[in-house]
């Protein structure tokens, strides 16, 4: 008897266009950083496909940073040390809901004592009068927050309140990191719309190639002061 494939939401087949562009790619011959023309071509390549990833949401092309996967993208985001225009004080304290992927739940990079869990309701949606509460404490005290909720849950499904929580997170002085690695291709995802500062996608839940991912960062104002891997400055 065949088997029949219904586990997308874990991982979508490989799309014939996908498999189409990563053929073409393998073709080209040159460094993307060179100037001769191999390497100009390489770069063209680079720069569609991070436009097409730009428009996925309604950001600026040179917004998107590419990644090697959703987890990747998420520890990227995840740093105190995200800085806003000319205000370099880093985040005191990660926010995470308490139905987040593991890789975000994890706290990133931000220091032990530095991350909190937001609880959510009984039907899986983060509790946005917790969330109110929490972060009318901490500007009073003048806690800079980094909150990050998913946009749709992994295993449930569920959709979360995210324009609530972006407008409650901002008023606070907050940033806000989604992760819409599940909703990419089910949903709308418009970073404006949602309200989002930072943006997780990855490839393989929309029919793309294993091991891509991208960090999507709304604003250029918004600068993430701390890369994984230093060097040369590439993706």
């Amino acid at each position: 008897m065949a088997r029949v494939y219904l586990d997308w939401n874990a991982t979508a087949p490989l799309r014939p266009q996908a498999r189409a562009a990563m053929i073409a790619a393998c073709e080209l011959r040159g460094n993307p950083s060179s100037v001769h023309a191999e390497g100009r071509a390489a770069r063209a390549s680079i720069e569609r496909a991070r436009a097409e990833v730009a428009a996925l949401v309604g950001a600026e092309a040179r917004r998107v940073i590419f990644t090697s996967g959703a987890t990747e993208a998420n520890m990227l985001a995840l740093t105190p040390r995200i800085e806003l225009g000319t205000d370099r004080r880093p985040r005191d304290l990660l926010l995470v809901s308490a139905i987040e992927h593991p890789s975000v739940r994890c706290g990133g990079r931000f220091p032990p004592g530095g991350l909190e869990e937001i609880p959510v309701t009984a039907r899986g949606a983060v509790d946005l009068a917790a969330l109110e509460s929490r972060l009318a404490a901490l500007s009073r005290a003048g806690s800079r927050v980094l909150v990050s909720i998913m946009l749709a849950n992994n295993e449930s499904g569920v959709v979360q309140p995210i324009q609530n929580a972006a407008e409650m997170i901002h008023a606070a002085g907050g940033l806000l990191h989604v992760d819409a690695v599940q909703a990419a291709g089910q949903m709308l995802c418009a970073m404006d719309a949602l309200g989002a500062d930072l943006l997780s996608l990855s490839s393989h839940k929309l029919g793309g190639p294993k091991g891509a991912g991208a960090l999507i960062v709304r604003t250029e104002a918004l600068h993430l002061a701390d890369p994984l891997i230093r060097g040369g400055g590439q993706e």
